[in-house]
């Protein structure tokens, strides 16, 4: 079970993915006003801490209870409080428009459950609210800078934004990435990065 392999991957004491946070979500974190954000699948919490550090009220959720722990204890270092649930992608639950930010930072799914699970997320963002995505795109294969080794896992830019009818890109596309995250992250990676955004009103 991937429950299983995450709680032992995440069960070494140190910070498998480091204790930063990804370079993509810090920058637009800074164009956005501070409010209520999510993180799926949120694993260690390295960027759901850092967004309680700038003020966010974060609510994360992972089905690894190892990851969970680890992200608790981040939090007690870095003095901040944050909601963690224990959950997987397709159970978790949220009222409609609860969220300002949405941020999926390397959230792999497999092909039948990711539009799925994507158009469910996208209900929990307020009208006006941002997603903030990035994920290792097929061509990553190729590299050793970490990211599933199955292209079923892995994505395009049009089979991503087309899991996102409603929001309006205000970028995306794909890039090279120079990652420094921990043990598991790290060098050249090829990415999809996307920074959308929910219309205001619900009226197209």
């Amino acid at each position: 079970m991937m429950k299983n392999t995450w709680d032992e991957r995440y069960a070494q004491p140190e910070y498998i993915y480091g204790k930063q946070p990804n370079a993509w979500l810090a920058e637009k974190l800074k164009e956005i006003p501070v409010g209520r954000i999510l993180f799926p699948a949120e694993g260690e919490g390295r960027n759901a801490v850092y967004a309680a550090t700038l003020g966010w009220e974060v609510t994360a959720f992972d089905q690894s209870a190892e990851g969970r722990s680890k992200a608790l204890r981040l939090a007690a270092e870095k003095n901040v409080q944050i909601v963690y649930n224990l959950s997987d992608l397709t159970h978790f639950e949220a009222e409609p428009g609860s969220f300002d930010v949405i941020a999926l930072i390397f959230v792999h799914m497999p092909e039948e459950i990711r539009s799925r699970v994507h158009k469910t997320l996208t209900k929990y963002l307020k009208p006006g609210g941002y997603l903030i995505l990035e994920a290792f795109t097929k061509d990553q294969l190729k590299n050793n800078s970490g990211g599933p080794k199955t292209e079923q896992l892995l994505y395009n830019n049009e089979q991503i934004t087309g899991d996102f009818p409603e929001l309006d890109f205000l970028e995306s596309g794909d890039a090279i990435a120079h990652l420094d995250e921990g043990l598991l992250h790290r060098g050249e990676a090829n990415v999809v990065r996307l920074f959308a955004r929910k219309a205001a009103t619900l009226n197209h």
